[in-house]
């Protein structure tokens, strides 16, 4: 076989999987021909061939360079000791599927090869297989369409990892494209934490979107995202609604309050599956928050005429002489009159004597997220919010059908408008009413099992770093959620600061283009696959090209993502200064070469800022 184009030289040594070749002299410009297409020898990413007897090993070259000779040899070697080194990835029968890990070695002068195009096609897998779905082309070979295993993807996690501008967004509605193809996969699943509300307008189409004050115009596909309060667990809702406790006592007051209001609650409303003897605090069972709120407030905060027969509490009057009350409903404290100790004819007035909390902070904070808007989808759930007696209009089922059981491929959580100091926490806790309802039935239809679901969590790292909610339950999914039909994908700009354990399972990896040292190391010392070579290319890939790695692709592949239309694209793209081509045919927004527009409509310009909605679909066309 030597005397074959694809010949490349022989072993000279083995350490591991690390395959030092000796290169021969005949192609010393670097190029050959194999059935009349052309290669170039020594590329780094490239694959070779070590045939060994029936079978082939396969590996990737990491390296190559040049070494001197003796000054008697110069003659016979111009060019110096040529060599390259391999890192070994699987092997395949001559005439059948490759397989990733090898069995055995090769030994000095084995014979080294390139592999053609003709090999890469059996490699990397047959399209018309329905568990492989397309997502560009190998890089440097049009004809070969980048396959990846949907089994292998979705429940063995995997994430897309890129700077800003590499094309990271595009990538992953390319393969939301490609998942949702509900003539291929007519019960596909997919749950998109949308946090820059950038997916809605490329898939409104393919998914259901629930966002906070929802654009309620005519023709509009968005929802109202709804999260009621009772559906969080205890330390879930403190965390969102009272903050932190200063003392125990307090902690435990607040914690038996909720529990008693839950009971009584469950009392007069029976749910299926619970009762008062298996209930505990976090129980997902509908109270009234707003009067618990109320009653605290009046007990803590509180003052009653000492003097007066039953010691009644002591309110302020309003300009019309009646008693300020306040409203539990609307987060409406009551006012009560100045402490007076020395008051005459009744009028002495002192806080009670025993008061629930040691101070008001707490119920405070409260109350003031109870009276602000933007806390609404927690606090007044709409359908969801309870009646002073627990009673609710819809249960979670409609909720939770919603989000996972929508009649679209994809929904779209669109948590643009959540506010970031409990960002982390509303995360967790979508996550973990997710997790827990898809756990507990496992062994139904709606269940993962039956019907797997993959979460796609886009800017990862502001929420899955060192510490929060949302960190603790995508360490639990990742590690167990492949057996109850659940997958992530994690997308980020910087890995290095995803925590170490949720990178660790990640099956598989988009790599698109990574400047910093940190980041690309990061992602080198997760992949299963010792490719410290390949992953060294990071830097240099052009936007939308990927190295893919991992369990979904039988080899690593550096592929060109295939992009979607311009409509299906997020609204993610940079704004260019100035494009050569016209507007209208421009992948990017703006440009300083456009006409100015005429008498621009600033009043819309107001009404986006004020409603916190980019896309008004009655402003933008």
């Amino acid at each position: 076989m030597k005397n074959n184009s694809t010949y490349l030289g022989t072993v000279q040594d083995v350490t591991g999987t690390t395959i030092r070749v000796s290169m021969v002299n005949d192609s010393l410009s670097g190029l050959t021909y194999v059935n009349g297409e052309g290669y170039r020898i020594g590329q780094i990413g490239s694959f070779v061939k070590i045939p060994i007897g029936y079978n082939y090993l396969y590996g990737i070259i990491t390296q190559v360079g040049a070494g001197a000779v003796p000054e008697n040899q110069v003659a016979n070697q111009p060019y110096g000791n040529r060599w390259i080194t391999i890192q070994l990835i699987g092997e395949g029968q001559r005439a059948g599927e490759f397989q990733r890990g090898i069995s055995q070695y090769p030994t000095i002068s084995d014979e080294v090869h390139l592999v053609s195009e003709q090999d890469l096609k059996r490699i990397y897998g047959q399209p018309d297989k329905p568990y492989f779905v397309n997502v560009g082309h190998i890089a440097g070979a049009e004809s070969i369409p980048a396959l990846v295993d949907v089994n292998k993807l979705i429940t063995r996690h995997s994430a897309v990892v890129g700077t800003t501008g590499s094309g990271k967004s595009t990538t992953v509605a390319s393969l939301l494209n490609a998942l949702s193809d509900t003539e291929k996969y007519p019960s596909s699943r997919i749950l998109v934490f949308d946090i820059h509300g950038e997916y809605g307008q490329a898939l409104k189409d393919k998914a259901s979107i629930y966002k906070i004050n929802a654009d309620k115009s005519a023709g509009s596909a968005e929802k109202e995202l709804l999260l009621p309060f009772w559906a969080l667990n205890f330390d879930e809702l403190c965390e969102v609604s009272f903050g932190k406790f200063s003392n125990e006592k307090d902690y435990n007051t607040i914690l038996e309050r909720i529990l008693s209001e839950k009971r009584k609650s469950l009392e007069k409303y029976p749910r299926d599956g619970l009762s008062t003897d298996t209930l505990n605090v976090d129980s997902p069972v509908p109270f009234s928050l707003n009067h618990l709120w109320y009653e605290l407030y009046t007990q803590t905060l509180g003052k009653l005429y000492q003097d007066k027969e039953g010691k009644p509490l002591a309110y302020e009057l309003d300009e019309d002489g009646n008693e300020i009350k306040g409203d539990p409903i609307n987060g409406l404290p009551p006012i009560f009159k100045k402490i007076n100790s020395n008051g005459a004819n009744g009028d002495r007035i002192q806080y009670q004597n025993e008061s629930p909390l040691t101070n008001g902070q707490q119920l405070h904070s409260l109350g003031s997220k109870l009276r602000i808007p933007r806390y609404d989808f927690i606090f007044k759930p709409t359908d969801l919010t309870p009646k002073q007696d627990g009673e609710v209009e819809k249960d979670l089922d409609e909720l939770l059908k919603g989000w996972i059981g929508s009649d679209k491929p994809i929904t779209i959580l669109d948590l643009s408008g959540v506010p970031i100091t409990i960002l982390n926490t509303i995360i967790g806790v979508l996550l973990r009413i997710i997790y827990d309802g898809l756990f507990w039935s496992r062994n139904l239809s709606q269940g993962g099992k039956e019907r797997p679901l993959l979460l796609l969590m886009e800017e990862a790292h502001n929420y899955l770093n060192s510490e929060g909610s949302a960190l603790s339950i995508v360490q639990k999914i990742v590690k167990e959620g492949r057996k109850y039909g659940i997958g992530t994908m994690i997308v980020s700009q910087r890995p290095s600061e995803i925590n170490s354990t949720i990178l660790s399972q990640c099956g598989t990896f988009f790599a698109l283009r990574l400047s910093n040292s940190t980041d690309r190391s990061h992602i080198t010392g997760t992949v299963s696959d010792n490719l410290e070579g390949l992953t060294s290319m990071l830097p240099i890939l052009k936007t939308g090209e990927a190295i893919i790695l991992g369990e979904a692709v039988k080899l690593p592949m550096r592929t060109f993502i295939k992009a979607p239309s311009k409509d299906r694209r997020p609204d993610s793209q940079d704004p260019i200064v100035f494009d050569e081509v016209k507007s209208e045919e421009s992948l990017r927004p703006g440009g300083w070469g456009n006409k100015m527009e005429l008498n621009p409509n600033y009043k819309e310009f107001i009404e986006t800022w004020r409603a916190q909605n980019p896309k008004i679909e009655r402003i933008i066309k």
